[in-house]
């Protein structure tokens, strides 16, 4: 039986998140230098290190299983896969931006106007859609710039902090979508099982990185109002103390929530409150 191949980014900052995933999930592997292949020790899977952005189309041409990527170049490909699972990490957001002085008010005012970017199919379908049809100049980097070599009115591009805009006297006029790093599978593979499999191994650590576990002391007279404040995944654990006034409450939070959430407790009454990370979990 041949391996379950999975593509993922060769270099950057996603090949790195990626391969940190991976081996969370016990999809343990080592690539040589150069290598293009690696195979995972414990489960028949194939690593295949490519462009990010030629993750898409490969995958939809059979020559990949699964791949992780860009859900933006997923998007811009055009291409028709299964998307798998949200991996929480890469967020970001594609905007149409404009500079600070123009009179363009809406992304119907770029009809006829000239618009740079690296997301072509995108950027048309999203203007068609607000029935304006502009010139577009297809690049693939330093779109930021092209305004002011007078190349383009406006430009559609990836936007994170915002500082870059600012640099360039830009703002955002409109935003076209956002995305995040994404496991897609192609939608004749022939490994369902094993497909399934990983989505597990993967699901089961993007949820432990959104969550952590929260222990503490309450009265018991107060723990009604502790769970209304914790009310967990699905529920809290109860344990009682050799105090019988006493319980101690186990239950998992949203990591972001884990501060307010213990200022909450501590002004309820409850004590000991710790909070331990959670590296992998199935729920």
């Amino acid at each position: 039986m041949s391996n379950l191949r999975i593509g993922v980014p060769s270099k950057g900052r996603l090949a790195e998140l990626a391969g940190d995933l991976l081996k969370e999930a016990g999809l343990s592997f080592r690539r040589q230098e150069r290598s293009l292949f690696a195979r995972c020790k414990e489960i028949p899977v194939e690593i295949t290190f490519l462009r990010t952005e030629d993750i898409p189309v490969l995958c939809a041409e059979g020559a990949l299983d699964m791949g992780i990527t860009g859900g933006d170049l997923v998007a811009e490909s055009g291409v028709e896969l299964i998307s798998r699972l949200d991996l929480g990490v890469g967020d970001c957001r594609l905007a149409v931006c404009v500079p600070d002085d123009s009179a363009i008010d809406s992304p119907a005012q770029l009809d006829g106007k000239r618009v740079a970017t690296s997301f072509p199919r995108v950027t048309e379908q999203y203007l068609a859609e607000r029935n304006a049809k502009a010139h577009l100049v297809n690049l693939s980097g330093s779109v930021e710039i092209m305004i002011a070599l007078g190349v383009a009115d406006a430009i559609v591009d990836l936007v994170e902090t915002g500082s870059t805009l600012a640099a360039n006297r830009l703002r955002i006029l409109a935003e076209v979508g956002r995305y995040q790093t994404v496991l897609v599978q192609n939608k004749s593979c022939k490994h369902l099982e094993l497909a399934d499999r990983v989505v597990r191994r993967l699901e089961g650590v993007v949820i432990a990185r959104s969550y952590s576990l929260l222990e503490y002391n309450v009265p018991r007279a107060k723990l009604a109002q502790a769970e209304k404040i914790t009310p967990g995944f699905n529920s809290p654990t109860i344990s009682a103390l050799e105090d019988a006034e006493w319980c101690a409450v186990r239950v998992m939070v949203r990591r972001t929530e884990v501060i307010d959430i213990m200022e909450q407790l501590e002004a309820l009454g409850a004590s000991a409150i710790l909070e331990t990370r959670i590296t992998n979990c199935r729920l």
